[in-house]
């Protein structure tokens, strides 16, 4: 006993390394985007939403029924004894009370809809846990989940969506029990393709490969700009020693004034091209950049935008204003109107005494 206890714990140690080294494989399905393709699932769908417009119509007729007597018995209530009245009453409770039995019937949470479509989606069901269970062994994913189940999932990378395989097992089930045996040797080969084209995910190659030279790009760029500012140095610094030489070999004499006036002017030559490449240097540091130039236009508008709300509130005070400069209007004629008839009534009143 425990020499096969121990057999056991070796053996269960083993698969957790095994599965340490070649790491997790997650995969996931969207159940209503494969059902959403199944041809099956689709007409079967079609044909159950006909059925629930249908009854949906008979209960909308009903209910116009209902809703005639009701009109009916208001329109002759006054003409009716209060026994017609309690019995039509009563007939339109029962009415009532029938149409709803009818809605939770259909409707309900145990009616005809609910049924037929857990018998309409049951076998479809089967046959994707089917398929994923297939392709789970055949590729050794460790989990595959629903994306579209209860189960919350925050982010799901599309990479490890296998939707697309599962709805392509289904179609090529469905596929084979209609053809020929070179048909069906053709369809595997085509498989075998597909498959290989999904294990080796060319879109991520391409994607590497691009990548790759970008970054062998970006550091071929970067050595030449080293070399060139390690050329402009040395170039420099040669410069820097002649000039050193020849200054030393002026006060010892062994140049002539002419050669000395030709270094010079050199030397000047050079040194001002110097000048004139550290003066554009700067001018190019001194342009603004491109955060810069972002920012200023965010100001700008900011700016604008304050504007704006200002232009927008000054009119909506002028429109207040207007409002309430006419409403005052209003009022005084109301006033005058109300003083003019005050005085009519009071002439009247004068000619009657």
């Amino acid at each position: 006993m425990k020499k096969l206890v121990f057999l056991l714990l070796l053996s269960l140690s083993g698969m957790a390394v095994e599965a340490q080294t070649r790491g997790v494989r997650i995969g996931y399905i969207d159940m209503e985007y494969i059902l959403q393709n199944v041809p099956d699932y689709t007409e079967a769908k079609n044909q159950l939403e006909l059925k629930a417009q249908k009854w949906k119509q008979e209960i909308e007729t009903k209910q116009n029924e209902i809703d005639a007597f009701k009109e009916s018995l208001a329109n002759e209530r006054v003409l009716l004894t209060k026994e017609l009245i309690e019995e039509k009453e009563e007939e339109i409770k029962f009415l009532e009370t029938e149409l709803i039995d009818y809605q939770q019937k259909r409707f309900g949470p145990n009616g005809d809809l609910i049924v037929q479509k857990a018998v309409l989606i049951k076998p479809i069901q089967d046959q994707v846990f089917t398929a994923v269970q297939d392709l789970a062994e055949a590729k050794k994913f460790d989990f595959i989940l629903d994306k579209s189940s209860d189960l919350t999932v925050l982010f799901a990378a599309k990479r490890h969506d296998i939707s697309d395989q599962v709805i392509r097992s289904l179609t090529r089930a469905s596929k084979r029990e209609q053809m020929s045996k070179k048909q069906l040797k053709a369809l595997e080969e085509k498989e075998r393709i597909e498959d290989y084209k999904d294990d080796n995910n060319p879109a991520l190659e391409e994607r590497k490969k691009i990548l790759e030279e970008r970054k062998s790009r970006r550091d071929s760029i970067a050595e030449a700009r080293k070399a060139l500012a390690a050329q402009k140095k040395k170039d420099f610094e040669d410069r820097r020693a002649k000039m050193k030489e020849e200054r030393e070999a002026k006060k010892n004499g062994t140049v002539s004034d002419k050669d000395v006036k030709e270094d010079d002017k050199t030397t000047d030559g050079d040194a001002s091209t110097d000048k004139k490449s550290e003066e554009n240097t700067e001018t190019e540091e001194s342009k603004p950049t491109a955060a810069e130039v972002k920012q200023k236009a965010e100001q700008e508008r900011q700016q604008k935008l304050e504007e704006r709300k200002k232009q927008i509130e000054e009119r909506k005070q002028k429109i207040l204003a207007d409002r309430e400069a006419a409403k005052k209007a209003r009022e005084e004629k109301q006033n005058e109107n109300k003083e003019k008839q005050n005085e009519n009534k009071e002439k009247q009143n004068e000619n009657n005494n």
